[in-house]
């Protein structure tokens, strides 16, 4: 395995997961928390994902400021330089902004993998395989890399990306991003096997990352050109400056619009973990296909997720197919396939109750 000091992990934790409410909420989102329930938030796992891979003393974490303290408590080996506070949200492309020039002053020659917090991944090896062969390519080339899934099944909630198939060699020229398709849609991407799902990693050099901001976001790159980090001044120079930002994902921003974006197929079983659903199909399920994280009896009830407190003990009987969930007050019992109401849910309990519940 690599473990080069060229090779740097940019963790991109600053959402909120409105989605997995109310567990995930404004002062304590998913990333933070131990969603499938074994033993590690999913911080902790995105950062151990790369263990071997770049030294811990090259990962940074960019999040909300109001998340400092919990990105400490999850990973103590950090500090606070590696801890990249964002005072206000503004999409992916002026946080990936943030880390990049601060690790290009750091280390021009710097290797950039990009990561979101919250996703998850069955086979580790076959991950860290994917990852080591993707810094080796953007290491002695002019490319933004991005790892595409090879899509299992027709699914409407991930963005896409079509490959060239006539290439044959493993990295391959990306012909474009599509959007969230509709379910036609989504079947025609499948059949077709050129398309991949988006899944939000990416890997460059530092040169690169900044001539692309210098290209195609200009405003945001002279933003970003400056010699405050590392200094006593980097806290109110980005506070001066995010504001300023244009709010924008880094695909829209930089990755649709660039002539020299390739892809690696990744096997690696992914999955972004963006619902109720989803932790149901990933983590371990008893012999009624029920996920139980907390002290629970359940009777004649099946293909449900049950997470409650381990203060409390829980009785469910009878259901088929739900979500129950507590956390800080709020408890929630929904149809596992009605979970799309989850935002309207946060909505309605927003107008009552303002961000009490939030």
């Amino acid at each position: 395995m690599s473990n080069n000091l060229n090779d740097f992990l940019v963790i991109m934790a600053g959402g909120v997961g409105s989605r997995f409410w109310p567990y995930s909420r404004a002062k304590y989102p998913k990333q933070f928390h131990d969603i499938l329930g074994n033993g590690k938030t999913m911080l902790q796992q995105t950062a151990a994902r790369f263990e071997g891979l770049v030294p811990n003393e090259n990962i940074f974490v960019v999040t909300n400021k109001m998340y400092f303290d919990l990105v400490k408590e999850n990973l103590p080996f950090l500090n606070d330089e590696q801890i990249l506070l964002e005072p206000v949200a503004k999409n992916t492309a002026p946080c990936i902004a943030y880390a990049s020039y601060k690790i290009a002053q750091k280390n021009p020659l710097a290797n950039i993998v990009v990561s979101p917090a919250d996703h998850f991944i069955q086979k580790e090896e076959e991950f860290k395989k994917t990852i080591v062969q993707s810094l080796l390519y953007t290491a002695g080339n002019d490319s933004i890399l991005t790892i595409g899934i090879v899509p299992t099944r027709p699914d409407t909630g991930y963005g896409y990306i079509q490959y060239d198939k006539m290439n044959v060699t493993e990295v391959k020229k990306v012909k474009r991003f599509a959007e969230k398709p509709n379910t036609e849609t989504a079947l025609q991407f499948l059949a077709s096997g050129d398309f991949l799902w988006n899944g939000g990693l990416f890997i460059f050099n530092a040169t690169t990352i900044k001539r692309s901001f210098e290209k195609y976001l200009p405003q945001m790159a002279l933003l970003f050109d400056s010699k405050a980090y590392y200094s006593q001044n980097e806290a109110t120079f980005i506070a001066d400056i995010y504001p300023k930002c244009e709010s924008i994902s880094i695909d829209y921003g930089i990755m649709e619009k660039a002539d020299n974006v390739n892809v690696i197929l990744g096997y690696f079983g992914w999955s972004d973990v963006g619902t109720w659903k989803s932790v149901h199909d990933l983590a371990e399920k008893n012999a009624e296909n029920n996920v139980i994280d907390g002290n629970i009896f359940t009777y004649d009830t099946h293909d449900s997720i049950i997470k409650t407190p381990k203060d409390k003990l829980v009785v469910v009987n009878g259901l088929n197919g739900f979500i129950v969930t507590e956390f800080d007050g709020v408890l929630m019992i929904c149809k596992k396939d009605n979970e799309q109401k989850v935002k309207e849910f946060v909505s309605d309990a927003k107008k009552k109750f303002g961000d009490k519940f939030i």
